[in-house]
């Protein structure tokens, strides 16, 4: 049932597609979608060659590059299917690498139409590949390799991690307004993940949450990282895009939210004024106290209540529980006990200067990294985690990409604004 043009103009391209009627609904269905796929390909086509150039030599970097004699034909993907178009390849007279302004100018991705790179990597973001195909096939009855979709999907993920200088992404309109934004929390949180040749390996997760004056969370923006010795690569992405939200939110005050592990303490006092520790951490420890203190388990469980609520309101509470467990020190108590009281001791002696949760509260701050240990399970464990799954270092790292920000809201949407408007850059895979 093939589509033909009908007429075609600078303003419109008309087309006729002639569908084949059946006895069965849903067949007649499948016809339709079969048809309207046929002259979306067309149409396509037709409009891909309208990005094309007359065939002029072009300047690009200073060099003057010329078209080869004939058209080269390529074939594209689009959302219709494939549709093949002739288009003019230019080279400079000493050789070298060769450019073609209809992709440049169409905003192609790999050899992808950029509304299907978009759908691609959006779906590939959130399923499998294999779940990808079923998906395709099911809602639009186009048929596609796994490695397509595992290959755009990488595309487009090079294409959010390229910094050219016109890729930084000023504030978006899903982003509050500065006057409305009070603190902003860091947190950053691991979790693992397998990995085919290494085994389980840690997978980092960064979140900046926006909060109002009185403490509502406005908006959050995700950064997400494979695993990787250093976690340089996660750092410097966490770096970037802080310096950008203080760009937007100067008069912000930023706050470093972690539990008692040490490893991140020295980046976050680089980032923030205020350090807290996790109010949820603090908890466990003193559940796994109370026993040292107590020996019915209501006696505990009202202990471990009191203590938290002297925490939110009583600004020398923490000192105060520390010298509690300081006091049991002489008791006789059994092994395990003494060693969650010492445990205990030491996590307070350490963090004290973290734990003044009335100041906190008082200030509308935050007090848990609940939101950055649900992104772990958001971001990397619902995606890269189920049955069977493991992963080399280029595939994770192109999946978190894409995962980050299809999370991130409007972070996605304005990506697809700047390709629109500044096209693709010929990004590199990360080492």
């Amino acid at each position: 049932m093939p589509a033909t043009v009908v007429s075609n103009s600078e303003e419109e391209l008309v087309l006729e597609v002639r569908i084949p009627k059946s006895g069965s609904f849903l067949e007649c269905e499948d016809l339709i979608q079969d048809g309207l796929n046929e002259a979306g390909k067309l149409a396509t086509q037709r409009c891909l060659e309208d990005f094309d150039t007359d065939g002029s030599p072009i300047v690009v970097a200073g060099k003057t590059l010329t078209a080869k004699r004939r058209k080269v034909s390529k074939k594209y993907h689009c959302p219709f299917g494939v549709c093949e178009v002739d288009r003019f390849v230019y080279q400079s007279s000493t050789g070298g690498t060769t450019e073609v302004p209809l992709e440049q100018n169409a905003r192609v991705v790999a050899s992808s139409t950029p509304r299907m790179a978009k759908i691609v990597s959006f779906k590939y973001a959130e399923s499998n590949a294999g779940q990808v195909l079923r998906d395709m096939w099911e809602s639009h009855r186009l048929e596609l390799s796994r490695c397509y979709v595992q290959d755009i999907s990488a595309a487009v993920a090079g294409q959010v991690r390229t910094k050219d200088p016109y890729w930084s992404y000023a504030r978006t309109e899903n982003e509050p307004s500065p006057a409305l934004v009070e603190s902003v929390a860091v947190g950053l949180d691991g979790t693992c993940m397998l990995f085919c040749e290494e085994g389980y390996r840690q997978a980092m997760v960064g979140t900046i949450a926006l909060f109002d004056a009185a403490g509502e969370r406005l908006h959050t923006i995700y950064v997400a990282a494979a695993p990787e010795y250093g976690k340089a690569t996660f750092l410097q992405r966490m770096d970037e895009e802080i310096e950008r939200v203080k760009e937007s939110y100067t008069h912000a005050r930023y706050v470093g939210i972690s539990d008692g592990a040490a490893d991140y303490v020295p980046w976050l006092k680089r980032h923030t004024t205020t350090q807290v520790l996790d109010f949820w951490h603090v908890t466990e420890y003193l559940a796994s106290a109370a026993a040292a203190l107590h020996r019915s388990k209501a006696e505990r469980a009202g202990w471990v209540d009191g203590a938290c609520h002297r925490l939110k309101h009583d600004h020398r509470a923490a000192r105060g529980i520390l010298k509690e467990f300081e006091a049991a020190r002489p008791k006789r108590l059994a092994s395990k006990t003494r060693k969650d009281l010492e445990g205990a001791i030491c996590y307070f002696e350490n963090n004290l200067g973290r734990m003044n949760y009335a100041s906190y509260r008082k200030s509308h701050l935050p007090i848990g990294s609940g939101i950055t240990e649900a992104a772990c399970k958001t971001v990397v464990k619902q995606r890269l985690c189920g049955s069977g799954m493991k992963w080399k270092q280029t595939g994770a790292d192109d999946t978190l990409t894409l995962r980050a920000i299809t999370r991130t809201d409007g972070a996605w949407a304005a990506f697809w604004r700047r390709v629109e408007k500044h096209g693709t850059s010929k990004a590199k895979k990360p080492k």
